[in-house]
């Protein structure tokens, strides 16, 4: 139950960004800071219009209400606006802003914008008791008054598209900016190719290159201008010359990405339209440019922006209601798949000196500053994309298969991993058809211009089955030995984990299995134990929330409506549980989570009272194999009895379009990095297990699942994930997600405890970024 009054009633209020620069998924976050806020007994205010709303006061402060934050999480934009004010520069004019706070007796600000924002946050913090003396000097407040309203918190979340502050690996609206730029490079692409042309695009990022760095990795980019790492002398030479061997590949296009705020190693700005004239005039290539503008800062907001966005306002909440006056404002921020809070002013200084390192020419320590996700980035990109393969191969052969139900991303994956080993020396030899194509000898070397193109491209280039390899390991071993095969790259689902479970234990037989293998998890379902994340389930979670949104606008007009919507993910409760929270569900039902007839009871009662609302819909999520009596049909049925004469439902099974479509940009991005770092891993590790002229990996950690583990891609031993493996139900037996869904259910507005027992401690940025280092 929510903590008494007494405890929690702190006025809490929420202001928008003072800079005009509009974000998608400010209101994920401004929604759930003011239900959250609701939900532990704190008065909640909306300050219209950002800093200037501060100074203006009167209606531009208006109290929230719970009904007044619905329908707004598929809206681009902020709804309570944005403005730049010249007014809260002054002393005066911060001066008026405390007077509007005080009389409201509000001591608790919670700021989203950038470092600019968030900076002026933290100075009128600061001087918070100097500007109460003044008012009460000037007759403006009481002494009562001032008393009250003796200390102002301050917590800030990042909103900026460019992906600019430190501290954080993603600032809100990141992701769905991505997305807009990736559907624009997926466009063009097409009609590149239909004409060989050269095509150079040129995104946001004036002093920070996030943007065009990780588009160059999404779309395999021929090369990318950032202003963190401006290229070497003589850069017009090898840009062309790079181009040119492309072309002369068999390649029908090229791709150049440009940072609006590119420059050249003297501090020169580097243009779209230099380039142009550079590879026509060179190279005479029909080429054109385009400039998206404003477009990345539209649309509707990601899902994984959405959640970052509840996250983030969650975290903000508690951090205020558990400040003290000795607390330093601070931030929250997102490091892996973990919600921190940092010093703002740690984070502000640090982002200043990546500045100052690019004006001074200190480019390496830049890209350092920017942090590891950052630096991860560029590494990647540069051996990918820079490196020419070399003239003395490893006489290594290195095959790569796919395994279990197709994903999006998995062809990401594929071309990484090819491209890094083709780049290390390694032949690269490509197995169709999962086990069944190494058991039947359906495999066949591949080479770089074999996989262009593949990044974008959904579903398994190289052909993926579901079977397992125990009834024909006689067959997989001599194939192993006929072609020579001295490492193993395996991508997939929960498959992939137990074929690979079945090669180590076959070890004991055949000596052919004693290999260096790696598992890259790629699933929908994200159920691989030794990952939090999967490739593939980002782009099944947008295909979930993009089409409960439509859901929830046909209902729009009827009124009266309640959807039950089934999503997949076996006996995993991860899409349900994430799609939950980005589209705004009233409940969803997981193996994971049990519940019987009596919480179904409570669910339709909470929906009757919503009904009485002005919010006259509600959507509620089942996972496919949640519970085997508690079917899509039941439920759809009990609810239809339940709500008769107040609401009427539809149901809706969503299938395997959830497996379709086009890898959203981060999982397009992380099968790029995993694919890379899987083969660096087995390059070092086949040096560890060459003995007396061969091969013989026969060590538990010579076959590891690769995987995203809270702050850090990791290796784990196959075998020792067996022990938090429920095989049965093929999932893990720990799932990190579980322990934010009471979020969705406190943004339903069910009563319910928030389990605050891991709530973020503040850290701080240089050790933060030493240990995403380890």
């Amino acid at each position: 139950n929510p903590p008494p009054q007494s405890q929690w009633c702190k006025p809490l209020s929420y202001k928008a960004a003072l800079t005009q620069k509009v974000l998608k998924s400010m209101n994920a976050a401004v929604r759930a800071t003011v239900r959250v806020g609701l939900y532990t007994g704190a008065k909640v205010f909306f300050v219209h219009e950002g800093y200037q709303g501060l100074v203006d006061g009167g209606d531009h402060i208006r109290p929230a209400t719970w009904e007044s934050v619905s329908m707004m999480l598929q809206l681009g934009g902020t709804v309570i606006g944005s403005a730049r004010s010249k007014d809260f520069r002054t002393r005066e004019g911060r001066m008026m802003a405390a007077r509007n706070l005080v009389k409201l007796g509000i001591t608790n600000l919670c700021v989203i914008g950038g470092d600019g924002s968030l900076t002026g946050a933290n100075e009128f913090r600061t001087e918070w008791s100097g500007l109460l003396a003044d008012l009460v000097k000037g007759g403006k407040i009481t002494e009562e008054e001032a008393k009250k309203s003796s200390h102002l918190n301050i917590v800030g979340m990042v909103g900026s598209i460019d992906n600019d502050f430190c501290g954080t690996d993603m600032t809100i609206g990141t992701d769905s900016a991505l997305h807009r730029i990736i559907e624009v490079v997926d466009a063009i692409t097409t009609t590149a190719q239909s004409h060989q042309r050269t095509f150079i695009l040129e995104v946001m990022g004036r002093h920070c290159g996030y943007l065009a760095l990780v588009t160059a990795l999404a779309c395999g980019a021929d090369w990318v201008f950032i202003p963190e790492m401006p290229p070497d002398e003589g850069w017009e030479n090898h840009l062309c010359r790079r181009l040119a061997d492309q072309r002369a590949r068999g390649s029908r296009l090229n791709v150049i990405i440009v940072a609006e705020g590119a420059i050249s190693k003297d501090g020169k700005p580097i243009t779209s339209e230099q380039i142009k004239k550079l590879v026509t005039d060179r190279l005479g290539f029909d080429t054109r440019t385009t400039v998206l503008g404003h477009v990345q800062r539209g649309g509707t907001p990601s899902a994984f922006d959405r959640i970052l966005g509840s996250r983030m306002g969650v975290e903000a909440v508690m951090a205020l209601l558990e400040a003290t006056p000795e607390t330093p404002a601070c931030v929250v921020s997102l490091s892996g798949n973990q919600a921190i809070r940092l010093p703002l002013m740690e984070c502000v200084q640090v982002t200043k000196d990546v500045t100052a390192a690019m004006a001074e020419g200190r480019f390496d320590d830049a890209i350092k500053l920017r942090g590891k996700s950052f630096e991860n980035n560029w590494n990647t990109y540069k051996l990918l994309a820079h490196i020419n393969p070399p003239d003395v191969k490893s006489n290594i052969n290195v095959a790569i298969m796919n395994i279990g139900a197709p994903c999006a991303g998995m062809n990401a994956a594929v071309r990484s991993a090819v491209r890094m080993g083709i780049i290390q020396g390694h032949t690269m030899l490509a197995v169709h058809d999962g086990f069944d194509g190494l058991a039947h000898g359906q495999i066949e070397p591949i080479n770089w211009n074999s996989v262009s193109g593949w990044t974008g491209k959904g579903g398994s280039n190289l052909g993926t089955k579901r079977t397992l390899p125990s009834k024909m390991l006689e067959q997989i071993s001599l194939n192993i030995a006929k072609f020579n095969i001295h490492a193993l790259v395996i991508i997939g689902g929960f498959e992939a984990y137990v074929g690979g479970l079945e090669l180590v234990q076959a070890r004991e037989k055949y000596e052919e299995m004693c290999i260096p293998m790696v598992v890259i998890p790629a699933t929908v379902s994200n159920n691989v134990p030794g990952s939090d994340f999967s490739i593939g389930a980002d782009t099944a979670l947008n295909t979930i929330t993009s089409t409960c949104d439509r859901i929830k606008q046909s209902a729009a007009g009827t009124k009266r409506r309640v959807f039950i919507v089934e999503t997949m993910g076996g006996y995993c409760g991860y899409l349900a549980t994430m799609a939950g929270l980005a589209a705004g569900a009233d409940a969803a039902y997981i193996f994971e989570d049990k519940f019987n007839i009596k919480d179904l009871e409570v669910n339709v009662e909470h929906l009757i009272e919503k009904m009485k609302t002005t919010v006259k819909r509600g959507l509620i999520l089942r996972n496919e194999n949640c519970n085997a009596n508690y079917t899509t049909d039941f439920i759809f049925n009990l609810y239809s009895e339940e709500g008769k004469g107040v609401f009427d439902c539809r149901k809706n099974v969503l299938g395997h379009m959830q497996q379709g479509g086009t890898p959203t940009p981060f999982d397009r991005n992380f099968g790029t990095k995993m694919g890379a770092k899987s083969v660096l891993w087995l390059t070092d590790k086949l040096k560890e297990c060459y003995r007396h002229g061969r091969i013989f990996a026969n060590t538990p950690d010579s076959a590891c699942v690769l995987g995203m583990r809270k702050r850090a891609l990791t290796f784990q031993a196959l075998t020792e994930l067996k022990s938090d493996t429920d095989f049965e139900h093929r999932i893990p037996h720990t799932q990190w997600w579980l322990k934010i869904r009471p979020i969705m259910k406190i943004l339903a507005k069910y009563n319910i405890k928030l389990d605050t027992s891991e709530h973020a401690d503040m850290e701080h940025v240089i050790k933060k970024r030493s240990a995403l280092g380890k």
